[in-house]
């Protein structure tokens, strides 16, 4: 019986090969070749055979088993090597900033829990962060405090608060003055255990009060805004930052001297260190319109603090950033749901008002200065604050300065 798998030759020699016929090398060579794979004759010599074959089709190096190696195929093979060595390089590269950004979450304080009070304004459209600068002293030495003119005040307050909004409408950076005049609303005294009325008082001693919790239901009582994440650095984690990322470059109209803040620059553009820097947002009194100038100033060194720190040279190199992420953990404290993640698309919405994608004010006044019994304050325009916090809220474009 014939099987189906055996090749028999047409003459009965016995000749079986399984599968199908395979020829010899002899066999193949005595086959003519397709017109597509026949070798074109060499015309150096004046024949008239044909054209001449061009060398540089093919490899130097001797031809393998399966024909000439052509130079296309030792080109792409070299793209190759040069891919592999430059993903070697990149994993090199962003494998220890992969740990020192996984560390660094874990080490952020999350110590202020904005869901832990009932009463709050409704989520609104976009995001909302405040960002505030504290007075503490945590982590400085008794010299320290004396260089840096922050004084010996114990306990911790505010000395800057900036409502950050992102949404479809870029970035909006308002800075709310520490003497704002606003209603506290009812909250325990920590202690005396006593539980006081809405009162009205500057908005910073709402931190003195009741600290981060009470600053946040303070600014959501007056502005309808729900705050949605918390960001708060003390000196010690400005001016370990600021140093980290090798300082960061001002640029002034006007010469600035204060005493009180230690600040001393000449009109032009600096590179201002840590000790530098923290005089410069401190100060105030050279400013025409005082606490409002000095936000404004505040706002500008966020921004420029910002573009630098996201530098792709500080971004990438280990020996740059991990310094930046130690000097700043110190002192920073957040809320439960921020991440590292979190924070830094929050410092690169920051990046874009520096680049022009975003707006920067103060929150709309109607006077400075003016006497209560609880001091010197500033007071809010009730009807321009009031349609820039709804466009907020909403998502909208903010008001221009005349609040049109």
């Amino acid at each position: 019986m014939t099987d189906p798998f055996m090749d028999h030759d047409a003459e009965g020699t016995g000749d079986t090969r399984v599968g199908p016929a395979v020829p010899t090398y002899e066999e193949a060579e005595s086959r003519p070749r397709p017109p597509a794979e026949q070798p074109v004759p060499d015309d150096r010599a004046g024949t008239g055979a044909g054209p001449v074959v061009d060398p540089a089709r093919f490899a130097e190096r001797p031809s393998s088993r399966y024909g000439p190696r052509r130079l296309h195929a030792r080109r792409a093979k070299r793209r190759r090597r040069l891919r592999t060595v430059v993903a070697v390089a990149l994993a090199l590269t962003m494998g220890p900033v992969a740990g020192a950004y996984v560390w660094a979450d874990t080490q952020l304080r999350r110590d202020v829990d904005l869901a832990a009070h009932g009463g709050r304004p409704p989520e609104g459209r976009g995001i909302n962060y405040l960002i505030v600068g504290s007075d503490s002293r945590d982590g400085l030495s008794t010299d320290e405090v004396r260089n840096l003119h922050v004084g010996g005040g114990g306990g911790r307050r505010t000395d800057s608060m900036i409502l950050l909004h992102t949404g479809a409408h870029g970035t909006s950076m308002v800075s709310l003055p520490r003497d704002s005049w606003v209603t506290i609303p009812r909250h325990t005294d920590p202690d005396t255990g006593k539980t006081p009325p809405p009162t009205h008082d500057k908005l910073n001693a709402s931190f003195s009060y009741g600290g981060p919790d009470l600053l946040v239901r303070t600014i959501e009582y007056n502005t309808g805004l729900r705050i949605d994440h918390y960001v708060e650095i003390g000196f010690a984690g400005f001016v370990g930052i600021v140093n980290a990322v090798g300082g960061v470059p001002m640029c002034l109209d006007h010469a600035v001297k204060d005493e009180k803040s230690g600040a001393d620059f000449g009109r032009g553009c600096h590179l201002l260190d840590g000790t530098q820097a923290l005089a410069f947002v401190r100060q105030r009194h050279q400013e025409a319109q005082g606490d409002l100038g000095r936000t404004r100033n505040q706002q500008k060194f966020l921004a420029a603090l910002a573009h630098r720190a996201a530098r792709p040279r500080t971004l990438l190199d280990p020996t740059e950033i991990i310094p930046a992420l130690h000097a700043g953990l110190g002192s920073l404290i957040v809320d439960k749901g921020m991440s590292l993640h979190v924070l830094a698309t929050m410092f690169r919405a920051v990046q874009g008002v520096s680049a022009g994608r975003g707006a920067q004010m103060n929150v709309p006044v109607s006077g400075v200065g003016i006497t209560t019994p609880k001091g010197s304050v500033v007071k809010w325009d009730a009807r321009k604050s009031v349609r820039l916090f709804d466009a907020l809220r909403n998502d909208r474009p903010v008001p221009g300065p005349s609040g049109s």
